[in-house]
């Protein structure tokens, strides 16, 4: 297998201009650095430049610290809003859950056999630990958080202190039925990605797919997106369909439906792990592996 451990992802964003692209590659090669990958996209519509890039040292290990204050000038010069990470630094992850586990579970058998490499700080539901008895946790610490109508802000304090004790830098909202406050959805901004139906906002509600069935719909979906304070229209990550029938029942609809969310989501979140989501306004740029 290849050794990561001395790659480093660049991404950058800026107002498009020529010579992005020279600046950044001639600043790599000056410091020794061989590009493994680059992807590019030029935004007509909004005038932006993304790109993402992947490095490593020719010889030697590299001066991630000299790198990044050298990179800043030029950074300075383009007006670049970037990033620049080790690949193999693992990024801290906090999942939320509530009663419906599918994609609880799916991500942490991704995360045990090494398919999304991240640090699992917390588990956070508002529903007790017997509800995913089933599960194993593997020594992730789990916090009951219950919430109403009246402690809902006490609660989202709780978080908020958990996702900041624990250092965490991304929030997975695994099918969390709870809908985020304006406040912590602009503490998290960036950071907490949410996974739910593709019917929005078609079916509201509850049992949206018996919803869906009534109607006949031959149709089915899930959206990954970041989380804002506009519920469930956040700047969209990735999604994905699937064919319904006549013969389809309901309850077929449920479970092709969860199925659907647990692939959604874990691209989603594989990727902004990676560094392949740029924002872009209201969208995001998404360079695919």
């Amino acid at each position: 297998m290849t050794d990561t451990s001395q790659h480093f992802v660049l991404t950058l964003s800026c107002p498009n201009r020529a010579g992005i692209v020279a600046g950044v590659a001639t600043y790599l090669f000056e410091e020794g650095c061989n590009i493994l990958e680059a992807q590019q996209y030029d935004d007509t519509e909004s005038g932006r430049f993304f790109m993402r890039v992947v490095f490593n040292k020719v010889e030697g290990e590299a001066d991630l610290a000299g790198i990044r204050e050298g990179f800043a000038v030029v950074a300075e010069r383009l007006s670049l809003k970037w990033t620049l990470r080790p690949r193999a630094e693992k990024r801290r992850v906090m999942l939320l859950v509530s009663k419906f586990d599918h994609c609880l579970a799916d991500l942490l058998y991704r995360w045990r056999i090494g398919e999304i490499p991240m640090e699992i700080t917390a588990i956070v539901a508002n529903y007790p630990r017997e509800t995913y008895a089933h599960l194993d946790f593997d020594g992730i610490p789990f916090h009951y958080l219950p919430v109403t109508k009246a402690t809902k802000m006490e609660q989202e304090a709780q978080i908020w202190e958990l996702f900041q004790k624990t250092k965490s830098e991304v929030a997975v909202l695994a099918r969390y039925m709870q809908v985020l406050s304006d406040g912590l959805s602009a503490k998290l901004s960036g950071r907490c990605i949410n996974i739910h139906h593709s019917f929005l906002p078609g079916f509201k509600g509850a049992k949206p797919y018996h919803q869906a069935h009534e109607r006949g719909v031959k149709l089915i979906g899930a959206t990954a997106h970041y989380v804002t304070s506009d519920l469930d229209e956040g700047p969209i990550i990735e999604q994905d369909v699937e064919r319904i029938t006549h013969q389809d029942s309901a309850e077929d609809l449920v479970r092709k439906g969860r199925d659907i969310e647990r692939r959604v989501l874990a691209r989603a979140l594989a990727w902004h792990l990676d560094d392949r989501v740029l924002p872009n306004g209201r969208k995001t740029v998404v360079f695919r592996d």
